[in-house]
């Protein structure tokens, strides 16, 4: 089961407590997925590479972006280490799971956020942009699903907008200090990083990045 959110400004609100008034003890899970190749490949003789990346905003003030160029060059790490990566097991409590290149990979791009800090996060802006390939977003695919243990996954789909802007804002989770999370449906466009956070007021600074 799924709710599916279909408008931009769909909203749904997700429970982070169970039914006998517990804690959800499992992780946070945000995945990005999409068409890496198949028809597209064999036609064009290349796959596609999106990036899963995100806005955060601690409680404390704190504010940064995690996507596969902040953490290229081996500016990265596991979990348990604070990189430009993110951190799993202290703040930012968010923590992207790696780079997905394109290639056979089925499981695509995935962002975790630890439950424990979830009193410490404010708002978390999800976002995806087509590093190469194919530069039409009908052809990727792609999907978001966020998923938290009992309850219904929450799922955004790109649709078929028309638009050769290859950087698009997703979704906004924001945490409201009661133990949920409010999903909004955003699926606007831009024309890169700068462009975006200027729409959604980050107020970053921003220079040229690559991954090789």
């Amino acid at each position: 089961m799924a709710i599916i959110l279909e408008k931009g400004g769909d909203t749904h609100r997700i429970n982070l407590e169970k039914r006998e008034g517990k804690p959800v003890l499992g992780e946070i899970v945000i995945n990005l997925d999409w068409n890496k190749g198949g028809f597209l490949k064999s036609l064009f003789g290349g796959a596609v590479d999106l990036d899963l990346g995100c806005f955060y905003e601690l409680r404390n003030g704190q504010k940064m972006l995690i996507d596969g160029l902040q953490f290229s060059h081996n500016r990265g790490g596991d979990r348990h280490h604070v990189t430009r990566q993110g951190c799993y097991d202290k703040a930012p409590y968010i923590w992207h799971q790696g780079d997905d290149r394109g290639g056979g990979s089925s499981s695509g791009e995935t962002i975790y956020v630890n439950p424990a800090g979830i009193n410490e996060i404010r708002r978390i802006v999800v976002y995806t942009f087509i590093y190469e390939g194919v530069a039409k977003w009908t052809d990727t695919n792609a999907i978001v699903k966020v998923t938290v243990p009992d309850n219904e996954d929450v799922v955004v789909e790109m649709g078929h907008q028309i638009t050769n802007k290859k950087f698009c804002a997703i979704a906004q989770l924001d945490f409201a200090g009661d133990n949920s999370i409010l999903v909004k449906k955003l699926v606007t466009f831009h024309d890169g990083h700068r462009d975006c956070d200027n729409t959604y007021g980050w107020g970053f600074n921003y220079s040229p990045g690559s991954k090789d």
